[in-house]
């Protein structure tokens, strides 16, 4: 037996006593509970902007679709597959022969609709504002969550992965959904909240994933958590206060198990003319020192000195004008310029992708998975409305 398998064996004792044994009668009457109101599961609609501040945009539908004004009242009619460009002037939206200070299509029967170059489910909101034309996909949770979890990680994952991202990212939207800066969508498309590319990235197992824990979310404290993610750690999650502001009792640092991932090491190398034109400010590099770290070696501010001068620069600052996959990264100076070594992918705090990939490999299910990576935190389920 390898070290990574003793050292999930002793993940999978930790984790019994907590959520099996300790639980048994209770995941039975908790089954027994979702099949009794699994019927009755609660419909929400999430808000997602697909284009933003776009001076046109192509639409259409791939059945017959029906035009809204922004009162709600039938316009006109969009026929199948018919592709027309939206206009926005700042007080209004303008689709052929319709206008109105904003318009919806809403395909009949089962169809999708086409936003800029991709088909989506649900329907389409089209808002002109100020800097132009924005696309919202009103869309069901749960048909949302059949493409991001598809976009966020490889449909040919084991299905027991699969679905724990399936949870986290049905609790992170709906998370956002009470804390969304804008009243007129809830999240985007975009990495910035989670990847979500329509149809596209559907596949049987992500509709198997997100079916099997449909309205499945994280609590703490019997509220949905901010349930974040990222690709691997490499090595060791974080504690979020020291990555973000604001301390989370479920946000914790914890071992992870994702050695193996491609994204587990990486090296860059950077001649001192190129470094020098990504940092501005001190002419020439001449040196790189961290200054400040977290406790797993994150870069927080990073001392560059160059021959004009030297600026303290924030690891995410330096992340963005480096192109580097994390801020867990050292800098050692080469004959010809810079060497940076660096592991994992992404701020490192909540589930691991690649760490729930080897979990799930080892045979541990998405429910213990899951209360690893968000520690205190509970499996519930949403109630119907």
């Amino acid at each position: 037996m390898s070290s990574r398998d003793l050292s999930v064996a002793w993940l999978i004792s930790r984790l019994k006593p907590r959520t099996l044994m300790r639980g048994y009668s209770w995941w039975l009457c908790c089954l027994l509970w979702l099949l009794l109101i699994a019927p009755a599961q609660a419909v929400v609609e999430l808000r997602v902007a697909i284009e933003e501040n776009v001076s046109r945009l192509q639409v259409g539908s791939s059945t017959k679709a029906l035009i809204r004004n922004g009162a709600g009242q039938k316009v006109g009619e969009l026929e199948a597959m018919e592709g027309l460009y939206a206009n926005g002037n700042g007080t209004g939206v303008a689709l052929a022969q319709w206008s109105s200070s904003q318009l919806w299509i809403e395909p009949t029967g089962e169809g999708f609709v086409w936003i800029g170059d991709r088909w989506y489910r649900g329907r389409t909101q089209l808002v002109s504002q100020t800097q132009g034309l924005t696309a919202v996909n009103h869309v069901n949770l749960e048909h949302y969550l059949y493409s991001v979890i598809g976009a966020e990680m490889s449909p040919s994952w084991p299905l027991e992965a699969l679905k724990a991202q399936a949870v986290a990212a049905r609790s992170y939207a709906l998370h956002k959904t009470h804390t969304s800066p804008t009243r007129l969508y809830d999240l985007d498309d975009t990495v910035t909240f989670q990847v979500y590319k329509g149809i596209g990235t559907e596949a049987n197992t992500t509709h198997q994933a997100v079916n099997a824990t449909a309205g499945q979310v994280m609590t703490y404290n019997g509220k949905i958590i901010l349930a974040v993610f990222h690709s691997a750690s490499g090595g060791h999650t974080e504690n979020v206060e020291d990555i973000w502001s604001n301390p989370l009792p479920y946000l914790r640092g914890v071992p992870d198990y994702d050695m193996g991932a491609p994204v587990y090491e990486w090296t860059k190398y950077f001649s001192r003319r190129e470094i020098s034109k990504r940092i501005s400010g001190v002419g020439n590099v001449i040196s790189m020192t961290a200054e400040r770290t977290t406790p797993r070696g994150r870069v927080i501010t990073m001392n560059v000195e160059g021959d004009r001068g030297r600026r303290s620069i924030s690891g995410n600052d330096l992340r963005k004008a480096l192109g580097l996959r994390s801020r867990l990264f050292t800098v050692s100076p080469t004959a010809e310029g810079f060497q940076v070594n660096g592991r994992g992918f992404g701020h490192g705090l909540g589930l691991s992708q690649w760490g729930a990939y080897n979990l799930a490999a080892q045979g541990l299910n998405y429910q213990q998975i899951l209360v690893y990576y968000y520690q205190g935190a509970t499996l519930a389920q949403l109630q119907p409305q």
